[in-house]
């Protein structure tokens, strides 16, 4: 999926679940931000502590995708460089896309924990 963890060999990427790319990225917007495409994955870079990095290769495909489903809207600005970008911000629709993700990852790691901490010879 184009993600990999910073500590690890970068040709060896690690494959997050469905969606969870999605869900990084509209966090990442999250409070009214606006932001450019390479600073998304600065921000998320940043906020893992360089565990995972995102590629290029990844992220415009997601924003382009994300932007189709109304979850996103763009317009053209000046980078911090005074370069030409794209800065993506998120919609209402894109707010409770995030709010549905959130809670679904959620559950989700609590299932998960469930399993990790679960004895194996216990059956329910």
């Amino acid at each position: 999926m184009g993600v990999w963890h910073g500590t690890e060999n970068p040709h060896k990427k690690a494959e997050l679940l469905q969606g969870t790319l999605d869900m990084l990225i509209l966090k990442s917007l999250a409070n009214g931000r606006s932001l450019h495409g390479y600073a998304v994955a600065q921000w998320i870079q940043a906020t893992t502590d360089e565990a995972l990095k995102i590629e290029e290769g990844s992220l415009y495909p997601a924003l382009h995708r994300m932007k189709r489903r109304g979850w996103v809207e763009s317009e053209w600005g000046l980078s911090e460089s005074n370069r030409r970008a794209k800065y993506y911000q998120l919609t209402a629709l894109g707010k409770t896309q995030l709010t549905q993700e959130v809670r679904a990852w959620r559950d989700m790691v609590q299932a998960i924990t469930l399993v990790l901490n679960a004895n194996l010879g216990e059956a329910q």
